[in-house]
This record gives C-alpha cells, sequence and structure tokens, in this order.
C-alpha cells in the first residue's frame, strides 16, 4: 500500500503529535528510565492490559524485583505466584526466562538495540521498537492496538489489522512519520494519543488536533475504523475441579504442565468435560478414571452453580466439587500453604471466597 504523504504533512503530523504529548502524558513511572529491564517489564505487563490494571503489578515486581539478577534468580512459582490474575501467563514465563538469559548468556548486561532485543523469549516486533526507541532513542516505531487505530482513521488505511500482512503496512507508514530527531517521544506521543484521544469508543474527535484531516472523521467512518477481519469462533470449556478436603486440613493440588491455557499454574484435580455436569454424571466419570470411587465419600457443588470466566477465545465453565474424604494418603498439600502456589483466576477467586 503506497500513501500519499508529503514532507510538509510529516513533519507537522510528528511535531504536533510530539507537543500534544508533552503538555497532554500521564505521569507514569516507566516514562521516567531509561533502564531496558524497567521498560520491558512495563511493556510486557501492558500487553493485554489497562494501565490502571498493570501499574499495581509493575510497581509490586519492581519492589520484589528491582534488576535482571534479582529476576533470574527467583523460581517460575514465585514470579508466577506475583503475576497472578493478569492472565496471559505465557508474558511472565517469558519475561521469566529473558531474565535467567542475560544474566547466564550476556554477563548480566540487558540488550537495548533492536536485533538484540528481538532475539529473547517473548519480545517481538512492538517490545523490541519500544525498549529500543525509550532507553537509547533508537529509530523505530512501535505499533501496537492504539496506534494501528489511530493511523487507520487518520489516514484511511483499509487493511484489517489482525493479518499478518497488516504489520509490515503499518510499520512502513510508521517509519515515514516518525521523528527522527525524537523518536523516543514520538512512540510515546502516538500511542498516548491513541489511548487517550483516538479511543476504540467514544473517540474524542473535538478535542483532536488531527480533526481536519482525518478520514474516519470526514467520511464517518470512526467506529468502523480500524478494520478487521472475523473473529476466530469462541471455544466452550468445562471443567469440574474436585475439591479434596480432610478433617487434618489437607487438600489436594497439582500442576498444569501441559501446553494449553494456565500452564505451569496449579489447580485442584479436573474432569474436563464436553457440557456442563450434574451429580450423577460426575459419579459415573470419576468411576471411569478409578478416582475417589469410594460409596462412603460425600461431595456436593460449591453453590450450586458453575463460574464462568472469558479468555480471548474461550469461555471457561468452571465447577467446584466439594469432596469430603477420612484421610489423604498421597499428593496432600495443607491449605494453609495453598497461597504459596499460583493459581489461574478462577481458582484464586474461589478461593478467596471459599470457607475451609
Amino acid at each position: 500500500m503506497v500513501l500519499n504523504l508529503s514532507k510538509g504533512f510529516v513533519n507537522s503530523f510528528s511535531n504536533n503529535l510530539i507537543s500534544w504529548y508533552r503538555i497532554n502524558k500521564r505521569d507514569l513511572p516507566w516514562r521516567n528510565t531509561k533502564d531496558p529491564y524497567k521498560i520491558l517489564l512495563s511493556e510486557i505487563i501492558l500487553q493485554q492490559t489497562k494501565i490502571a490494571q498493570g501499574l499495581p503489578y509493575y510497581n509490586r515486581f519492581i519492589k520484589k524485583y528491582p534488576n535482571v539478577q534479582v529476576l533470574a534468580g527467583a523460581s517460575e512459582k514465585e514470579v508466577l505466584k506475583l503475576w497472578e490474575g493478569l492472565g496471559y501467563y505465557s508474558r511472565a514465563r517469558n519475561l521469566h526466562k529473558t531474565a535467567k538469559i542475560i544474566v547466564t548468556n550476556l554477563e548480566g548486561i540487558f540488550p537495548s538495540t533492536y536485533k538484540n532485543l528481538i532475539k529473547l523469549p517473548g519480545i517481538g516486533d512492538y517490545t523490541a521498537s519500544a525498549i529500543s526507541s525509550f532507553s537509547i532513542n533508537e529509530i523505530n516505531p512501535v505499533i501496537d492496538g492504539n496506534v494501528y487505530r489511530f493511523l487507520s482513521r487518520l489516514l484511511g488505511i483499509l487493511i484489517p489489522i489482525n493479518t499478518n500482512k497488516s504489520l509490515k503496512e503499518f510499520r512502513n507508514i510508521a517509519k515515514i512519520l516518525i521523528s527522527k530527531k525524537n523518536p523516543s517521544d514520538f512512540n510515546q506521543a502516538i500511542m498516548e494519543f491513541g489511548s487517550l484521544v483516538c479511543k476504540p469508543k467514544n473517540p474524542i474527535c473535538n478535542d483532536c488536533i488531527y480533526q481536519k484531516s482525518c478520514f474516519a472523521y470526514l467520511n464517518q467512518k470512526t467506529l468502523t475504523l480500524p478494520l478487521k477481519n472475523s473473529k476466530k469462533k469462541v471455544k466452550e470449556r468445562f471443567l469440574n475441579f474436585l475439591i479434596i478436603k480432610s478433617p487434618d486440613g489437607n487438600t489436594v493440588i497439582e500442576k498444569r504442565i501441559n501446553k494449553d491455557i494456565w500452564q505451569n499454574l496449579y489447580q485442584f484435580p479436573l474432569i474436563e468435560s464436553e457440557k456442563p455436569l450434574d451429580k450423577k454424571n460426575l459419579s459415573i466419570k470419576l468411576k471411569e478414571i478409578q478416582y475417589l470411587n469410594s460409596k462412603d465419600i460425600e461431595f456436593y457443588l460449591y453453590q450450586n452453580k458453575s463460574f464462568s470466566h472469558k479468555l480471548t477465545h474461550q469461555n471457561i465453565h468452571s465447577s467446584f466439587w466439594i469432596f469430603d474424604v477420612k484421610k489423604i494418603k498421597n499428593n496432600q498439600t495443607n491449605i494453609r500453604n495453598l497461597d504459596m502456589y499460583p493459581f489461574p483466576k478462577p481458582i484464586s477467586n474461589f478461593l478467596l471466597n471459599y470457607n475451609w
């Protein structure tokens, strides 16, 4: 795709954007540092996460892991526990892997150039561009959801943004627009403008400094741009967690080791079904797998309902079945130690509300 962007438009666009940013930018801790580790941490946390939710996590991580060496020395279990509640746990696992690689293979020196950053686990084009730009002022445009939306509306770009082709096209356009003198502020500014003004819903067009030249505004397409291809079909999953409890205060948990959602987090023993189970059908399932098949065991469904939790392409329906047993013979965990383990959001919510 070729856009006719005049030199005058390019210069005025970047100058006006940076001027707007210096007046309107939010005071955020990662904007007051050139430390690539702290910038990485902020960027990883803010992927798929709003600033209001991510900021407390950032502060807690910096307090507990003030540098890459301390993070590398932590266990994955500790890192996942601190990440608990943010979701998309592969971000935390890759962050931890990156820290270990830097300490083990790079003598603890955090890379700051795009070509070296892009080699690390979990660091793609956007994150490598952001870190290299913010830490050493390297000229690499950032392309995130805010940038896709802002440029698509402003310039009338009709490429669906959720395709492989879109990143290359938008990056080429952003390379033309980016300030060569101050790429760091430009990148911060273009994301901030998309977040605060050119919002997904209810954009503040009346206060937009680009209103008179905005394709979407002039053509009444603000709410139809950017374009997206049809979403993938959402999968419904039914998870039956077995809460096994004994009079001496023990229960059973296990680690999720398969390549699936919540990998390396912990859960109660699980039976996944194709549809919701009632007590009778769960009993049949238990007998099939020869698990807790004693006739003396009583169990019931917590709050007589399942709990829904939405992921990107999955709807999770969690049912918590309470089993009172006389004694747990193997793999028992005391309920007082459960707060040491990282759990998926549905289970941590259950633990928060269940009265042992």
